[in-house]
């Protein structure tokens, strides 16, 4: 399509994310909760952690390679108590629920292709990985999965603060963007289900949650007359958490990333530590992507990067810059291949990665956060690319 027909074209947009308190997003938060311990007390630790929850019970599986002892059960209690699952009648409840330890060590298999002479590090698996940024917001994030992102912690918020004190933590939120060409105009519907208690009425619900969360978040100038609300449109939702469906490890990998903006590789990020590229490699293509929109090389980027089990450089690199860019796309791949070492070790290394940070990644995304802990967030190599492109 060329630059002119795009410039026309008229589109809706969705994004979704989900509660802390959502099953899926329970499990990954116990996974990196688990991660986040042990590499605290051992970096050099392998840990791939899987978790299910369902109705009254927790098990913890994956494998482990590890001088240190996790108390597994322990740790996932305190997850699900701080989520807000602390009463019986919200259908689990982190002092009766059952956790299962299911945990084995890691296949030396494995780990002789991780762990390398020299103290060089091969990729923990093959896979394929991406990384994207654009100009939609000042998070240089796509303005959907942005959106999306802050209701579903708006909702947890009035919860916890009592502001609408009737909430229970699990909850969705999905946002419609209308688009043309490349710019979002406004916001075409806007979907929110949220668990409640059982005597509060749809009608109450659906004031409260337009007044204290949608309008709160979402910019007035993006609201439209136009602009549809369904809030809990379903009707009543108080069956919720692990009790009304089951929660796995890594099921809500677009909610993690850009909300289906740009393709991804398909590997989860929860429970699994720095040398699975699943993870590390993810969040380098984020800090290349957003540094080369943020050092103005382009407006938009799309970056994949490859890896092989065992092997220490990727085997491939893309960048698609959507026709935005300053400088030839050769120059701007040759750039990233010079200042980037997109090595395991090397993304380690640079992004300060042997940190227990993991567990606050697992909700509300893993990128557009503004914490100091998101290294893969940081701005630091603008001038870098500026100078190697000369722009």
């Amino acid at each position: 399509m060329t630059k002119e027909a795009n410039a026309l074209k008229e589109y809706i947009f969705t994004s979704e994310s989900v509660t802390e308190g959502h099953p899926d997003k329970m499990a990954d938060q116990i996974s990196d909760a688990i991660l986040d311990y042990i590499i605290e007390r051992d970096t050099s630790a392998h840990v791939a952690c899987e978790t299910l929850v369902s109705n009254g019970f927790c098990i913890i599986a994956g494998e482990l390679k590890t001088t240190t002892y996790a108390p597994m059960q322990d740790i996932a209690r305190k997850v699900v108590q701080e989520i807000g699952y602390t009463d019986a009648t919200y259908g689990f409840d982190y002092r009766s629920a059952a956790v299962l330890n299911a945990v084995g060590e890691q296949s030396p298999d494995i780990s002789q292709g991780v762990d390398q002479e020299g103290g060089e590090i091969g990729a923990g698996d093959q896979g394929l990985m991406f990384g994207y940024a654009c100009r939609e917001t000042d998070v240089l994030m796509p303005l959907p999965i942005y959106l999306a992102h802050r209701l579903t912690q708006r909702l947890a918020e009035v919860r916890k603060e009592g502001i609408i004190p009737y909430l229970r933590p699990d909850g969705k939120a999905q946002i419609s963007i209308k688009y043309i060409g490349d710019k979002p105009v406004f916001v075409d519907t806007v979907v929110v289900s949220t668990q409640h208690a059982p005597d509060i009425s749809q009608e109450k619900i659906h004031e409260d949650v337009i007044n204290e969360v949608i309008k709160y978040v979402i910019p007035a100038k993006l609201m439209s007359d136009k602009t549809i609300f369904h809030i809990n449109p379903t009707g009543k939702f108080v069956i919720g958490g692990p009790q009304g469906d089951a929660g796995l490890t890594g099921r809500k990998i677009i909610v993690d990333t850009y909300g289906g903006s740009c393709p991804h590789g398909g590997g989860a990020f929860s429970g699994k530590d720095p040398t699975k590229v699943d993870r590390s490699a993810a969040y380098a293509c984020r800090h290349v992507a957003k540094n080369l929109v943020a050092a103005g090389a382009c407006d938009k980027v799309t970056l994949q990067i490859a890896y092989a089990i065992g092997v220490v450089q990727p085997v491939s690199i893309m960048v698609d810059t959507h026709n935005t860019a300053k400088v030839q796309e050769k120059k701007i791949e040759a750039c990233v291949k010079e200042l980037f070492d997109l090595s395991p070790k090397g993304i380690i290394k640079s992004l300060n990665l042997l940190r227990p940070i993991f567990r606050k990644t697992a909700t509300y995304g893993h990128f557009g956060r503004e914490d100091e802990d998101f290294t893969w967030e940081k701005t630091d190599r603008v001038e870098d690319i500026k100078n190697y492109l000369k722009i």
